[in-house]
């Protein structure tokens, strides 16, 4: 888990840009899982 932190730490310091793309990425990745279980969930109610 430190060198989880460290590694993000890390990152934003020598990289912002780099970052913001990381930043974006893991959002869109939790987005489309989470709209993945919201269609999952929607299809088992029906």
């Amino acid at each position: 888990m430190y060198i989880l932190i460290v590694f993000v730490l890390y990152t934003i310091i020598t990289s912002p840009g780099r970052a913001t793309d990381l930043v974006g990425v893991a959002f869109e990745s939790i987005s489309s899982a989470a709209q993945g279980v919201g269609e999952f969930m929607s299809e088992l109610v029906n």
